[in-house]
């Protein structure tokens, strides 16, 4: 059993006060949707989790059982699909999950590279290359990296950006299939995507 626990996280930028007080604790199995309109701090709070931003008060502390993970561990655990992750444009799809899977230290064969291509719908196109990809295949392709080290911690933010219906369907069915054995934070302000959570944490 996984655990995020965030206490009184506040942030500011100077003199403007981004969030402030946030409470939030999540156990495998469970979903939050960080919800709000846009520059309310989705994306901020986001990061704040994450550790790419430190908060001006409060804390973050992962857990596996009753141990507190390592930052190492935390890494290990983590996965983030967002916008402004970017994918290898030189390289092939087959290249990308590679490269992606030696930095997490994850080996994979070439039969779990062609199952996740196929899970993501890129069944077939692995050797093409990612530059050569739409933006909704390329969004594919950060769902297939994210889920390549099976994490126990998945972050979405703004899930279906750059997809199709076809393409915001295979999220819908990749978040049900792992949704009983991993922690699941998604940052939206698109109304269809609330119910992808069964819980919110709405920013004003």
């Amino acid at each position: 059993m996984y655990k995020l626990v965030a206490q009184k996280l506040s942030k500011r930028f100077g003199a403007r006060k981004v969030f402030s007080n946030i409470d939030i604790e999540l156990v495998t199995g469970e979903s939050l949707a960080i919800t709000g309109h846009n520059g309310s701090g989705k994306s901020t709070l986001m990061a704040v989790l994450l550790a790419m931003l430190r908060p001006t008060r409060g804390k973050v502390t992962f857990y596996e059982g009753e141990e507190v993970l390592s930052e190492d561990k935390i890494r290990a655990s983590i996965s983030l699909v967002a916008p402004y992750l970017n994918l290898y444009d030189q390289l092939s799809a087959e290249e990308n999950l590679k490269f992606f899977a030696t930095v997490s230290g994850v080996h994979l064969t070439g039969k779990e590279i062609n199952d996740l291509l196929e899970q993501v719908g890129l069944k077939g196109r692995g050797h093409d290359l990612a530059g050569e990809y739409s933006s909704g295949m390329k969004q594919r392709l950060k769902y297939a990296v994210a889920l390549l080290n099976e994490p126990a911690f998945l972050f979405l933010d703004e899930p279906t950006s750059n997809l199709d219906d076809a393409g915001k369907k295979i999220v819908v069915d990749l978040i049900e299939a792992r949704r009983r054995d991993t922690v699941i934070l998604i940052a939206t302000n698109e109304k269809e995507e609330y119910g992808l959570a069964r819980q919110e944490c709405r920013l004003v």
